[in-house]
């Protein structure tokens, strides 16, 4: 059971982020010391920023790490210092980190810009950084972006190093603080964290030793920690008051605040996998819920096209339709045309040729010669009218039957079945046509005799009597 525990202690420790191990990574039962009395060393040239010095815990209780001038690792950011607070049952140590605002350190008066809220030791303008000249040691034969503003402090001049508990400062953060805060951050430079580990090693620079004033209590540069540029303090910021030599009562002191401090982690672990476990919830249904969106765009994709596909087949289709129908119109119509230019033609065809046959016919008749008329009783003179009588009386029926020689008209004209034309063949030998002659005399028949220039009427009038007189 025990092992189950730790190892689920133990994920629960890997999930917490490394910002957080650097917020909280020292917990200790008895106050820092106060901050030293020091004179900032000269800033070794333009670009470098101060970080104020504190008091660093290690196995052998608080040693202090120097203030020191370093480069931001980049253009624009600012250092927002590490201060100790009171947790209601030992202090613990908030690191320090680089951002674009400075936020809460605790209301701790490091000086140098540093009084308690916010810095009014410089700033950051067209990517170059400018100095305050009343809160920094800078040569302004090297360093010229400079000003000078009076400094002005919130807080009531004093050393403490740390923020609530007993005798610490009560400042609590603004809100313009918290906004700091919540803002993303950089964590201190190898530099600085080295500069940390190397301050950590020097026994001189332990508070049990210096009693609060260290040997070392600025450098020019990190790591430097002789030469030139070291500044010693010139006092300590309080009087020193060693940790109490109760064996027992320091144990119980660290025990306790070690119970403290993995309570918190243990809360901060199981808030954080809670936290966790709610993000990867809410991720799983965001990702449904886009996949299902995704499902559905596709699908509502999927029916649009086969609806454009749909009505474009359709439309073809008419088209197609259209198309078909328009040709079949077009070849009804051109079939009509052609059967009425055929008809036409036809009609063209027949009426020619009527005209021809006609035509043909009337020279037939014009060449054929004209047929005696054979004579007529006077008894049926006188019962036919005048009109059908004359062409008897016509003198110039004997004229017509001088074409005699030409047996060819006579031959194609009659057939022969008809002996008419045996009788018109041998005009001469009839005295029948002289004897009808007598009748001249009769003036009126004389006058509608003109009409003898249309022999055609003359031979369609008679053919059918002419047999029958034969035949009598």
């Amino acid at each position: 059971m025990r092992i189950t525990r730790l190892l689920l202690l133990t994920l629960l420790i890997l999930a917490i982020p490394a910002a957080a191990f650097a917020q909280l990574v020292v917990s200790v039962a008895i106050a820092p010391p106060a901050l030293p009395v020091y004179v900032q060393p000269m800033a070794p040239d333009a670009g470098y920023l101060w970080t104020p010095g504190y008091w660093g815990y290690a196995g052998e209780g608080y040693f202090w790490v120097p203030g020191t001038w370093i480069q931001p690792p980049t253009v624009g950011l600012l250092w927002t210092p590490g201060y100790w607070g009171w947790g209601g049952s030992a202090f613990a140590w908030n690191g320090g980190y680089w951002g674009q605002q400075v936020g809460f350190y605790g209301g701790v008066n490091y000086g140098y810009g540093y009084g308690g809220v916010g810095y009014q030791g410089g700033r950051w303008q067209n990517g170059q950084f400018y100095y305050n000249r009343a809160a920094n040691n800078v040569n302004v034969t090297n360093v010229h972006n400079v000003y000078n503003t009076t400094l002005i402090n919130n807080t009531a001049v004093n050393h403490v190093s740390y923020n609530g508990g007993a005798g610490g400062v009560t400042a609590r953060p603004t809100a313009a603080e918290e906004t700091a805060s919540r803002e993303q951050h950089t964590p201190a430079t190898s530099l600085q964290t080295q500069h940390e580990r190397t301050a950590s090693t020097n026994h001189a620079l332990l508070a049990s030793v210096n009693h609060g004033k260290p040997a070392i209590a600025a450098t020019a540069k990190p790591g430097e920690f002789s030469g030139q540029g070291v500044v010693a303090a010139k006092q300590a910021g309080a009087t020193y008051k060693a940790p109490a030599n109760n064996a027992a009562e320091t144990k119980a002191a660290a025990a306790k605040a070690t119970e403290d401090k993995t309570a918190e982690n243990n809360k901060a672990a199981e808030t954080k996998a809670t936290e966790n476990k709610a993000a990867e919830n809410n991720k799983a249904a965001e990702t449904k819920a886009t996949e299902n969106k995704a499902a559905e765009n596709n699908a509502a994709a999927s029916r649009a096209t086969e609806n454009k596909a749909a009505e474009n087949k359709a439309t073809e289709n008419k088209a197609a339709e259209n198309n078909a129908a328009a040709s079949r119109a077009t070849e009804n119509k051109a079939a009509e045309n052609k059967a009425a230019e055929n008809h036409a033609a036809a009609t063209k065809a027949t009426e020619n040729k009527a005209a021809e046959n006609k035509a043909a016919a009337a020279r037939t008749n014009e060449s054929k010669p004209a047929a005696p008329k054979p004579a007529r009783a006077p008894a049926e003179s006188a019962k036919e009218p005048t009109a059908h009588a004359q062409p008897a009386a016509r003198p110039a029926t004997a004229a017509h039957a001088q074409p005699a020689p030409r047996p060819a008209p006579a031959t194609h004209a009659q057939p022969a079945p008809r002996p008419a034309t045996a009788a018109k063949a041998q005009p001469a030998s009839r005295p029948a046509p002289a004897a009808h002659a007598q009748p001249a005399p009769r003036p009126a028949p004389a006058a509608h005799a003109e009409p003898a220039p249309h022999p055609a009427a003359a031979v369609h009038a008679q053919p059918e009597k002419a047999a029958h007189t034969s035949g009598g």
